[in-house]
């Protein structure tokens, strides 16, 4: 269904841009490109036919551009809830591990700070890497 709205909006969009295309401004707009001033489009709308025609045409559009919009937004929000992507799996994971209950969870423990006479903070040294 969600693939059905999306197209139809993409629709929506292209026929309401070229309708916005097609209306008349002071250089007559792309209307006048398909034969002059009054050729085809003189010919199909009529004098002022294609105006009302096109201007119709356009609200009409544009009222169903933003419902779609409308719809599409409030139906990508429902499904948010659930969604959740492989990082936010994994996190969940590492975040509710258990531990045997005879041993409780470890706990991480601030390193030791100590101050010396004249009030700075001094750290304990850096233990050495035995990995190499």
């Amino acid at each position: 269904m969600i693939t059905f709205l999306i197209f139809l909006h993409i629709v929506i969009s292209i026929a309401l841009i070229i309708t916005v295309l097609l209306q008349s401004s002071k250089g007559e707009g792309l209307a006048g490109a398909f034969g002059g001033g009054s050729g085809i489009s003189g010919a199909v709308f009529g004098g002022r036919g294609a105006a009302t025609f096109l201007s119709k045409g356009t609200s009409i559009l544009a009222v169903a551009f933003f419902m779609s919009c409308i719809v599409l937004t409030l139906l990508s929000q429902t499904g948010t809830a659930t969604r959740s992507s492989a990082i936010q799996e994994e996190a969940k994971k590492q975040t509710t591990t258990t531990f045997p209950s005879n041993q409780p969870a470890p706990v991480q423990q601030p390193p030791a700070q100590t101050q010396d006479q004249s009030g700075e903070l001094v750290l304990p040294p850096v233990p050495k890497d035995t990995t190499k």
